[in-house]
């Protein structure tokens, strides 16, 4: 990084995709109708994330996605507004990606998910001068499970590194962590500063049931591992050593969905703002108990 340059940006690199988000009144009733609430939203875990951190106050975030030709205005809008600067890459092929999130009445929610033109954000599309005055680069979870996705991560990384940039990433789904292999992902992203797992992510990955235990093995004198629990708040550890925890904010929960991206939204704006690790917790969950009292995912 130049002498003189601020270094107070977050660029999140990932997903941008039209949710649909259903709130059936009771069970879905097999072959039939069943009333529902259902929005038409922006959303994406990357788009979410960055939406989140300028909502916290992060100076200035930048999001690098893909979207189709249908809705990239309606998409460039909404981040605009949100106060993201958003570096879209127009597919003329691809739609943009969509998620049908159903979420039940104790606001669980299970996605359907079409990545679309997301799934084709590739090495191509990056660009360094996007890491200019950066303090973080923040890559969803998603991109690894695509070979084109795992092609950007990588120049990411790879250019993070040699501007001195630090990196974090969030796992994202169980389902495709499974598909596509946890040593494999642990692999991808073993040079990452920051893992932001939830509960079951980091489970899975670490082979532990208990949060703590998962994210001390995770952790490494390199990594921070900073594991959400829900209602019950989040903890942090580091070098195999418990650093931080936090409680949960007391919040009446309509949709969960977007939860994972609001604290990573909110963690890494503190962090950029000088923040500890315990601070940065609870600035996590500020940001998601805000989240769960809406429906959608962005601020």
């Amino acid at each position: 990084m130049g002498p003189g340059v601020p270094v107070t940006a977050l660029l999140v690199v990932g997903d941008v995709v039209t949710d649909v988000v259903a709130r059936p009144a009771g069970p879905l009733a097999p072959g039939t109708d069943t009333s529902a609430e259902i929005r038409l939203l922006p959303g994406g875990a990357a788009a979410n994330v960055a939406c989140w951190a300028a909502s916290s106050g992060a100076p200035e975030v930048r999001l690098l996605a893909r979207v189709g030709a249908d809705s990239a205005d309606w998409h460039r809008a909404a981040l605009t507004a949100a106060g993201v600067r958003a570096h879209l890459v127009v597919d003329q092929q691809a739609p943009t990606g969509v998620v049908i999130a159903v979420v039940d009445r104790s606001a669980e929610r299970s996605f359907l998910t079409d990545g679309g033109a997301a799934n084709r954000l590739a090495a191509a599309d990056w660009d360094d001068a996007l890491l200019a005055g950066a303090g973080w680069v923040h890559l969803s979870g998603y991109l690894f499970f695509t070979e084109a996705g795992r092609g950007v991560a990588a120049r990411a990384f790879a250019a993070a590194r040699e501007q001195g940039v630090r990196v974090s990433v969030d796992p994202a789904s169980t389902g495709f962590l499974r598909d596509l292999g946890v040593a494999r992902f642990l692999a991808l992203v073993g040079s990452a500063d920051l893992l932001l797992p939830n509960e079951p992510e980091a489970a899975l990955l670490a082979g532990a049931a208990d949060p703590g235990e998962a994210a001390r093995r995770l952790s490494t004198p390199a990594r921070t591992v900073a594991v959400t629990l829900g209602a019950a708040g989040a903890l942090a550890a580091r070098d195999g050593e418990l650093l931080a925890r936090t409680p949960g904010l007391r919040a009446t929960a309509v949709d969960t969905t977007g939860a994972g991206d609001a604290f990573a939204g909110g963690y890494l704006a503190a962090l950029l703002a000088g923040a500890e690790v315990r601070e940065a917790l609870a600035a996590g969950c500020r940001s998601g108990a805000r989240a769960v009292t809406r429906v959608g995912a962005r601020p």
